[in-house]
C-alpha cells in the first residue's frame, strides 16, 4: 500500500536577478493584503472612509511586524544571544515571528492613531477581525515552505513529510509530522466565517466581533501549540508557554465578549468624524446650490408649472386702414 503524506516544498526562496525573494515573506504580504481588503470594505460599510483606514493601517502594520519579531526574540533569547547563537535576530525573512506580538503591538498602534483622529477604535477592530483571521490563514503557509513549527510525529494520511535537515533534535528518526500550519490555517478560515456570520446575524458592534475573534483564535491556538515540537518554555508542568498564553487569550476574549454584551449593546452610530464632516459639507453645498437656483428663478420671474419661464403676452397688433 502506497504511503500517504503531505510533501514539503523543495524550495523556500527564489532569485530575481541579484534579489532573493523569500516565499515566507510573500505569504506574509499576501495575508496582509487580504486583511487590508476585507477590513477596508467592512470599515466603509460601517460609515468609515478608506482614507482614515489607510492612515491607521500604515502605522499599525509595520509596528505590528516589529512587535511580532520582538515577541519571538524575547521568548527565544537563547537562540539569538550568547555563544554560538544566531546573531540574525533582525532577519525576519528567516522565520520567527509571533502573532501575539503582532496583534498586541499592532492594536496599540491602531488605538493611538484612531484616538488621535477621533475614530471609533472598537468599530475599527471589529472591521479588521475577519480579515486578520484570513490573513493568518494565508501567512501560515510560510511555515510550510520553511519546514518549521510542525507538530508531533504521526502516521496519519495527512502527515507532513519533513526533510532530515529540518527535523528538530530528538525526532530525527521520524519522517512525517502533524501539519500544524494546515490545522491553524483551516481553523482561522473557520473563525473568519463564524465572525462574518455572527456579525450579520446579531449586528455586533463596539468591539464584540474582535472579542469573539480573540476567544476563538486563542481556543484553536491552544490546541495547535500542544502538538508542536519546536522549543518553548514549559509552565504549569508540561504546558508550553505559548499554549498557556493562548489559553489566557481565549479566556480574556470570552470575558471581554460577555462584558461588552452586558454593558455595551448595539453598534456605534458615528465611527469616523471625517465622514460626517464630508456628508455635512455635501448637504451645505446642495443647500447653497438650491438657494442660488431660487435666486435666479426669482430674478427671472419664476417658472410655470411646466418648468419653463412664462412668456410675456404679445401686444395686439394695430389694424391697418383698409385700402379704397
Amino acid at each position: 500500500m502506497m504511503a500517504l503524506f503531505i510533501p514539503s516544498p523543495s524550495i523556500n526562496s527564489f532569485s530575481l536577478g541579484p534579489v532573493t525573494i523569500h516565499i515566507y515573506a510573500l505569504c506574509l504580504i499576501t495575508g496582509i493584503i487580504a486583511a487590508w481588503i476585507i477590513g477596508v470594505n467592512r470599515w466603509q460599510r460601517r460609515g468609515g472612509t478608506s482614507e482614515s483606514f489607510e492612515t491607521v493601517l500604515l502605522w499599525a502594520i509595520p509596528i505590528g511586524i516589529v512587535g511580532a519579531r520582538f515577541y519571538h526574540v524575547m521568548t527565544h533569547l537563547g537562540d539569538y544571544f550568547g555563544p554560538g547563537a544566531n546573531q540574525h535576530w533582525w532577519a525576519i525573512w528567516e522565520g520567527g515571528i509571533a502573532i501575539y506580538g503582532a496583534i498586541g503591538f499592532g492594536a496599540l498602534a491602531a488605538f493611538l492613531v484612531a484616538r488621535r483622529h477621533g475614530l471609533a477604535f472598537a468599530a475599527l477592530a471589529d472591521s479588521l477581525a475577519p480579515g486578520i483571521a484570513v490573513g493568518q490563514a494565508l501567512g501560515r503557509f510560510g511555515n510550510w515552505f520553511n519546514q518549521e513549527l510542525y507538530g508531533l510525529p504521526t502516521d496519519l494520511p495527512w502527515g507532513l513529510e519533513i526533510d532530515p535537515a529540518h527535523r528538530v533534535p530528538g525526532y530525527e528518526q521520524y519522517a512525517t509530522f502533524h501539519p500544524t500550519f494546515a490545522y491553524e490555517s483551516l481553523w482561522n478560515l473557520l473563525v473568519a466565517g463564524v465572525l462574518l456570520w455572527a456579525d450579520r446575524k446579531f449586528t455586533l458592534g463596539r468591539g464584540k466581533v474582535f472579542a469573539l475573534y480573540i476567544a476563538l483564535y486563542g481556543l484553536g491556538r491552544s490546541f495547535t501549540e500542544s502538538l508542536r515540537t519546536d522549543y518553548s518554555y514549559d509552565v504549569f508542568g508540561p504546558i508550553r508557554f505559548n499554549a498557556a498564553v493562548a489559553m489566557l487569550i481565549c479566556l480574556a476574549g470570552v470575558i471581554l465578549l460577555i462584558w461588552l454584551i452586558r454593558f455595551r449593546p448595539g453598534r456605534e452610530s458615528n465611527v469616523d468624524p471625517s465622514n460626517v464632516i464630508t456628508e455635512a459639507t455635501k448637504s451645505v453645498v446642495v443647500e447653497e446650490s438650491d438657494g442660488e437656483v431660487a435666486d435666479i428663478e426669482a430674478a427671472s420671474g419664476g417658472t410655470d408649472d411646466a418648468g419653463e419661464a412664462p412668456q410675456e403676452k404679445a401686444a395686439p397688433a394695430e389694424s391697418s386702414p383698409s385700402e379704397p
